[in-house]
């Protein structure tokens, strides 16, 4: 698998004001350059685009092009589960996932947004469990989670679910050393469970993909024909264990500029 992903949480729209609106032409050419380009994972989740991007992968990608020639990825909204909730609602979750994308399994699934309040719900409502059973029952094969917090509590949740194939990190060069969100310390305990990692935000949210004049002059001087975001991309290759790298690409030129990159 190459080792670039595109986060379907960005796509073009004719209102910024609409997330749930997107330019259905705009994002099928990008799906379209992205797989002609060799690149297959597309990650999507329950809330992004106002609660229709696992729609949009339909539309875009799984009606128009053959199953064995993409990987989806999707993630449980743990967020959206109150203290009433019970396993029967996250099971309604998951295979009413599986129908808005149009799909009879999930290449990849996570939890999402684990955090010491979304790990408890997990925890809660046997959501690894139900998971690892519905790999077992071939509608995910891939099992992971997204997380949000500190290095010691992600060792915790890894030593309890040896289940647990890979985990997404928030990972880039400008959050590597920053103590407060603990990048390289989840990093290495990821790596030393044997885990593969996942990479979100690698271009932080676009902040690395516009520079300060002095800062984008820096790398200039190094190498010129090298895009600016690119030094992001870059800058992950040096770290084992990376699976892939999601970008949440909003045009056909960063779409471009990022596979040129891969």
């Amino acid at each position: 698998m190459q080792k670039l992903g595109f986060g379907m949480m960005r796509l073009p729209t004719p209102d910024p004001g609409q997330q749930d609106k997107v330019d259905m032409e705009k994002v099928c050419a990008m799906v379209d350059t992205f797989l002609e380009r060799g690149f297959t994972y597309f990650d999507t989740a329950y809330m992004y685009h106002g609660g229709e991007s696992e729609a949009i992968v339909r539309e875009a990608v799984v009606k128009r092009h053959p199953r064995d020639s993409f990987t989806i990825a999707d993630k449980m909204p743990l967020v959206n589960f109150k203290a009433d909730s019970t396993p029967a609602d996250q099971e309604k979750v998951f295979f009413g996932q599986l129908e808005k994308c149009g799909v009879d399994y999930f290449d990849y699934y996570l939890l999402h947004n684990v955090n010491a309040e979304t790990y408890a719900t997990a925890q809660r409502l046997d959501t690894f469990a139900f998971l690892k059973g519905q790999r077992e029952a071939g509608k995910l094969r891939h099992l992971g989670f997204s997380y949000h917090d500190k290095a010691e509590l992600l060792d915790q949740i890894l030593t309890g679910h040896p289940e647990v194939e890979f985990v997404q990190l928030q990972l880039n060069y400008l959050d590597w050393e920053d103590e407060r969100i603990q990048s390289r310390k989840c990093y290495e305990t990821v790596v030393r469970h044997g885990k593969k990692v996942v990479v979100m935000e690698p271009v932080k949210g676009g902040r690395l993909a516009k520079l300060s004049p002095e800062s984008a002059a820096m790398l200039k001087a190094e190498h010129p024909d090298w895009s600016i975001p690119s030094w992001a991309f870059r800058w992950l290759k040096r770290l084992e264990g990376v699976q892939v790298a999601l970008s949440g690409m909003s045009n056909l030129e960063q779409i471009q500029d990022n596979v040129a990159t891969y």
